[in-house]
């Protein structure tokens, strides 16, 4: 004597619902049993030796050490000639008196 299908299906559902897994009686591919996994990024991460990304980073890091950053060389040397040319931006006013907005035309 076989049990209905319908029975089966009742008591599978009741013990999903007992045990919190999940009901799917036509067995298709949902993904939960990825879902329901531990997290191992952490894991992974603590791995690695931590990353440093920029050069001050760097200098913090091995202060003894004199480190070069060529792209900021670049950039001062940049600003060095556009200040002899008289392109670079203006210096900023320190006091109220130096500012352009309080000095009176004659």
């Amino acid at each position: 004597m076989s049990v209905p299908r319908h029975r089966i299906l009742a008591l599978l559902q009741t013990q999903c619902r007992v045990f919190n897994t999940v009901y799917n009686p036509t067995r298709l591919r949902t993904g939960t049993r990825i879902l329901h996994q531990r997290l191992k990024g952490a894991a992974v991460a603590s791995y690695y030796p931590p990353r440093v990304g920029t050069i001050s980073q760097l200098r913090a890091l091995y202060p003894d050490y004199e480190i070069d950053d060529e792209q900021e060389e670049d950039w001062l040397e940049h600003l060095q000639i556009a200040r002899s040319r008289g392109k670079a931006a203006p210096k900023k006013k320190k006091t109220a008196a130096e500012s352009k907005k309080f000095t009176k035309r004659k």
